[in-house]
């Protein structure tokens, strides 16, 4: 049997962004793969040093699009963990409203790929137009599409009214039947059984060793989600069942993230019955922030997020770092794409909904 090495990336039609991989092939078996990083790399953890620790909330939101609320959530968390700052009740449930939006699309937004790669094109389409409600919820509730700029030290920079609250009920209802609809096609269609089943398997130890997190944990059979093992905000006060599956496939991973997407309109229902009167921020001025050092992290859509941040007497940041839920999935490939097929790859790659931007910080 030939063997020989294919190269894909760092530009290549089956990648979102730049990440070269070389895969060793014996026939159409992968027995090896390298991952080569460093192709994207933006210096965003030396430009938050030169900026304050207020205009790092702008910045941290654009590190990466589909997770961009999570990562100035996280880091507003550890600035008010410093200043001993205490968040009004009203701005934590509209911080967990922005964030299972946020989900909800971001989710939506791999499977919709996973058919694509697939090759069933009005299934992508559909899926993507069930995201697309989303897409308007958030321009309509926050102003933009993608960035959308809830957060600020102290609470949160917009508020909801009973219109766009009726707005919201009204959009969920349409998106709910909808995922439900879309994980039935997933559950049973031949054509995304026979490419996912049983394709890309990451067992459980595996993923332990690798110490993957999100969706791609769940479906290992890892019980681990930041918003039960570390409550923050209000999730404390909310209902967060945590899906898991065993077979650590494909398509496990496509179903924990339409059963989260689910899931996460629950939770948004939960925080407009519960939501409570009051300020949505600590203050109206700008808080005094002193020296220290404080961690903090948030279930964002790809799994856990987490963020160091440290403060001396200069109005800027001495040192933020943060370890992106890519970072760790990352490694997990070596294990899935082990005697794949050379047409699975890319279908392998994107169940772990990479983010190349945010991990190459």
């Amino acid at each position: 049997m030939s063997t020989f090495t294919i190269p894909v990336g760092p530009l290549h039609v089956a990648l979102e962004e730049p990440m070269y991989f070389r895969f060793d092939v014996q026939g159409e078996t992968v027995a090896n793969v390298d991952i080569h990083a460093g192709h994207v790399h933006r210096g965003i953890e030396y430009l938050v040093t030169k900026r304050n620790i207020f205009q790092n909330i702008v910045l941290t939101e654009r590190i990466c699009s589909l997770c961009s609320n999570s990562h100035p959530q996280a880091y507003a968390m550890a600035v008010e963990q410093i200043a001993g700052l205490t968040v009004p009740p009203r701005a934590e449930y509209l911080r967990v409203i922005a964030d299972e939006i946020k989900r909800v699309a971001s989710n939506l937004f791999n499977v919709s790929v996973l058919a694509h790669l697939v090759g069933f094109e009005s299934l992508f389409m559909h899926v993507m137009e069930i995201r697309e409600m989303m897409q308007d919820v958030k321009e309509s509730v926050f102003g933009n599409r993608m960035d959308i700029g809830a957060n600020i030290i102290g609470g949160v920079r917009y508020d909801i009214t009973p219109e766009n609250a009726e707005y919201l009920k009204a959009q969920l209802d349409k998106v709910e039947p909808a995922i439900a609809e879309v994980t039935k096609i997933y559950r049973t269609n031949g054509s995304i059984l026979g490419r996912t089943r049983g394709i890309g398997v990451l067992s459980r130890e595996d993923a332990i060793n690798c110490s993957v997190v999100g969706p791609v944990a769940r479906a290992s059979g890892i019980e681990y989600d930041v918003r039960l093992k570390a409550p923050y905000s209000a999730y404390p006060n909310l209902q967060v069942p945590v899906h898991t599956l065993k077979d650590g496939d494909v398509w496990s991973r496509a179903m924990i993230r339409l059963a989260e997407a689910a899931t996460a309109i629950g939770i948004i229902r939960q925080c407009l019955v519960q939501l409570p009167d009051g300020p949505t921020a600590c203050t109206s001025e700008r808080p005094a922030i002193p020296p220290g050092e404080a961690i903090a992290k948030c279930e964002a859509p790809r799994g856990e997020l987490i963020y160091y941040v440290r403060i001396t007497d200069s109005p800027r940041p001495e040192r933020v770092k943060w370890r992106v839920p890519s970072f760790m999935n990352w490694d997990a490939l070596r294990f899935m794409l082990k005697d794949a097929k050379i047409a699975d790859i890319a279908i392998i790659v994107n169940s772990i909904d990479p983010c190349i931007s945010c991990t190459e910080r």
